[in-house]
């Protein structure tokens, strides 16, 4: 999917978060959006997803040479970050089965295979809720990176992670995302080390131009 944000900005009350942003995301790239905790991240994300309106400017959306309508962008989209719920009351493969009836996983890739990816074998027919904040982080990952989407956000994707389970994350970001638009917020060197291009969100903050 490509993406052309044309004088984008956002502001909450009388607050701008981020303003006068014009950039074009293209298959195939990989884009780190940086700036410290609080920059607003998160929020550029979200309007990029179409989840939240921007105050000003315009996104256009286009997959294969057509257009796509900012309502239809979310089932073209994978998204993982920290602060995005999970059905806890389900088991592991409950989960897997409601999920991905509305999110197909890519060709080739069986629940089981992606049970077996996460490593979540034992966990199989365990609730989510009983999950540590690692598995449930490595889930909410590979749900996004295994997801057959042409847009893939990450916020913060190796939040709750160990060492293993950063190592996990770069291999298997790696391994997925060719030929996908994708965007990564962070302030950690090794969740975006792979990027190609990178938007600093305090170059486009009021006070800052």
């Amino acid at each position: 999917m490509q993406i052309e944000a044309t004088g984008l900005g956002k502001r909450f009350q009388r607050d701008w978060i981020f303003r006068g942003l014009t950039r074009a995301f293209r298959p195939g790239s990989a884009t780190a959006v940086l700036g410290p905790n609080g920059a607003g991240k998160s929020t550029l994300l979200n309007t990029i997803a179409g989840q939240l309106l921007p105050t000003e400017g315009a996104l256009a959306y286009t997959l294969s040479g057509r257009p796509v309508a900012v309502e239809d962008v979310p089932q073209h989209l994978a998204y993982a970050a920290p602060y995005l719920e999970l059905l806890e009351e389900l088991t592991l493969l409950e989960l897997l089965r409601f999920h991905t009836q509305f999110k197909p996983l890519q060709a080739g890739v069986s629940l089981e295979r992606l049970i077996d990816i996460m490593y979540l074998e034992k966990g199989r027919h365990q609730l989510v809720r009983e999950f540590s904040s690692g598995m449930k982080q490595r889930l909410k990952l590979g749900l996004a990176l295994y997801a057959a989407a042409p847009l893939l956000l990450l916020d913060e994707p190796t939040t709750n992670l160990d060492a293993t389970g950063v190592a996990w994350y770069q291999e298997h970001v790696e391994a997925t995302r060719a030929g996908r638009t994708l965007l990564l917020s962070s302030n950690v060197p090794a969740e975006y080390s792979f990027c190609d291009e990178e938007l600093l969100v305090t170059d486009f903050q009021t006070g800052k131009r």
